[in-house]
């Protein structure tokens, strides 16, 4: 019962890691698609009394990468309606050249005044609207919900590698008399350690596996059911494969941190 309990105590804290990092990878994942849906729907609209090209545009800011003109005609007839005695080909004639420009990424609210000020230097460029107040809302709320949740996941990380160490030190006095045996007869620290590896590495494969059932379950079983939007439109970004890779390598690299923490500590203490 007591050894249950003991790895019970090392199990939660590691488990409490590994949900922090998947659930980071999982908000990454979100988070990117969610920025490249804000790059795909903004754009900057250009009025110019020239006729531009794409490639015009990228030479002005490499950040530039679609120039997609406004069809003038849609424009004109617009304007027509208020003007009847005018005929829509001196309105079509009298417009400047509409543009949509869309960025390779998405922006900070310094970066598109940058590329506007760059626009507005251009001879033949009469105007910019960058939308700048929708635009700065969204990226402040983008900005404010990643540090909030890396804040949160960082913290929790910390007080749980914590809680790990101690646990390893609790098992490392609880195999004091049979490790220092084989130090008598001159085992090197790491095979002294063997037994804290072998409880290290079973529980950190146990946290593995509960933490990939579970996502692995948010994905393909709970979130084609469950009717919300939100997992229904990310499902894929929930859980990947290569996650178990990930998830594994970070518990048994904290699993063998732990056990050298211990070992060299325990040594230095007797010198």
């Amino acid at each position: 019962m007591k050894s249950a309990k003991d790895h019970l105590m090392f199990l939660l804290p590691l488990l409490a890691i590994l949900l922090g990092v998947e659930f980071f990878l999982v908000f990454d994942r979100v988070t990117k698609n969610y920025e490249e849906k804000l790059r795909q729907s903004y754009s900057i609209l250009v009025v110019s009394e020239k006729v531009m090209s794409p490639r015009d545009f990228r030479r002005i800011d490499p950040h530039i990468v679609q120039a997609d003109p406004i069809d003038k005609k849609t424009i004109a007839k617009e304007i027509a309606r208020g003007m009847q005695n005018t005929p829509d080909a001196e309105i079509l004639a009298a417009l400047p050249h509409f543009y949509n420009l869309h960025l390779d990424r998405y922006l900070s609210r310094e970066g598109v005044e940058k590329i506007r000020k760059k626009l507005l230097a251009v001879k033949g460029i009469k105007k910019v609207e960058t939308f700048g107040e929708n635009h700065r809302a969204k990226y402040n709320l983008f900005v404010f919900l990643k540090i909030i949740f890396w804040s949160f996941v960082g913290l929790m990380s910390l007080v749980s590698v914590f809680l790990v160490l101690k646990q390893m030190e609790v098992w490392q006095l609880a195999h004091r008399e049979r490790m220092r045996i084989m130090e008598i007869f001159g085992a090197p620290m790491l095979l002294r350690s063997g037994v804290l590896f072998r409880m290290g590495i079973v529980d950190a494969l146990l946290a593995t596996g509960i933490a990939v059932g579970l996502f692995a379950a948010l994905r393909y079983y709970y979130a084609p059911i469950s009717g919300v939007e939100i997992l229904l439109d990310r499902q894929a970004l929930l859980f990947e494969p290569r996650d178990a890779a990930i998830l594994a390598g970070i518990a048994l690299g904290i699993v063998i941190f732990a056990v050298l923490n211990v070992a060299i500590k325990s040594r230095e203490h007797r010198e």
